[in-house]
């Protein structure tokens, strides 16, 4: 059992990677070459109350986010919300040095400024680390004047601009990022489209079992999880597509087989939307008027 360390403030990430102690409370650029982590390091889970932003190359650390594990071997940028359990273990593959930065904010940073709200838009944050943000030498440089730029504000003498300046900073790195990973959705198409197969397949199996009434509609979550990314990402991928969201696919699955049981079948509205896992017909019937334009009934009646 690895044992589980709260880190609340930045200083205390600080003393625990063997790091001089940081320039700003609130807010810290870490150089990643620096990094010194304790002997004991695979034996630690980690929650940390603050956002991380970080370019890495070449870690030598299988990194764990949750449940899920990544070689950080390529130069990638990920995002990760604070409450979030971490933990590293040795990665014998990399023998090159590391490189990269680490950009710690704690949320009293953001107190009284548009981004403390608008933070959670980021969908991003909520990625897993598998779905980490690809950059090329050219973004991989523009990110980084950024995370610079906010590095020699704080550094400098505060005064009632600087917080300003590095929101603004902040905010501009992660429009880019939202960019960026626009283009990733777009340049990824071929494993992308495979995402949308094993998708169909998923809901057609759920589908096709007899047990919705017991197991109920399947969940944005429960899809992600077969498909092994996180709800937003697959949201992500899947407009990128299709244009439409994955609660949307689900319910075109659930409304294409309601047509085929409401034109081949003689179970009423009623029976047919309790057999596809609904509470209330009502419901049922509500959600295939806004998908058809058409009630159930007339639906019906428009096959005989």
């Amino acid at each position: 059992m690895r044992t589980l360390q709260r880190f609340s403030k930045i200083s205390d990430y600080h003393k625990f990677a063997n790091l001089q102690a940081p320039e700003h409370p609130l807010i810290s650029l870490v150089d990643y070459t620096q990094i010194q982590y304790p002997q004991d390091v695979e034996q630690l889970k980690w929650i940390q109350d603050y956002f991380t932003i970080g370019l890495k190359r070449n870690v030598a650390y299988k990194f764990f986010y949750g449940q899920k594990e990544y070689d950080f071997d390529e130069g990638l940028m990920t995002f990760i919300a604070p409450n979030q359990v971490m933990s590293l273990t040795d990665n014998p593959n990399i023998n090159r040095k590391p490189r990269g930065w680490l950009l710690l904010i704690h949320p009293d940073f953001l107190w009284n400024s548009t981004l403390a709200n608008r933070v959670k838009e980021y969908e991003f944050f909520d990625y897993s680390v598998n779905e980490a943000l690809f950059l090329s030498e050219k973004e991989e440089h523009l990110m980084l004047d950024i995370l610079k730029n906010i590095q020699r504000e704080y550094q400098a003498n505060i005064d009632k601009f600087s917080q300003k300046i590095i929101i603004s900073q902040l905010e501009l790195l992660l429009n880019y990022a939202e960019r960026f990973y626009e283009r990733q959705f777009i340049t990824r198409k071929i494993v992308n489209h495979e995402i949308l197969t094993q998708l169909e397949l998923v809901l057609s199996d759920y589908f096709k079992e007899e047990s919705l009434i017991e197991k109920g509609l399947p969940t944005v979550q429960f899809v992600a999880d077969k498909l092994h990314l996180s709800p937003n990402y697959l949201s992500g991928v899947l407009k990128s597509l299709t244009g439409q969201s994955t609660q949307q696919h689900i319910h075109n699955k659930l409304i294409e087989k309601a047509k085929q049981q409401l034109s081949t079948t003689r179970l009423s509205v009623s029976e047919i939307a309790y057999n596809m896992g609904f509470e209330r017909p009502a419901s049922f019937t509500k959600l295939f008027k806004n998908k058809t334009e058409m009630s159930p009934l007339a639906f019906r009646k428009s096959f005989n």
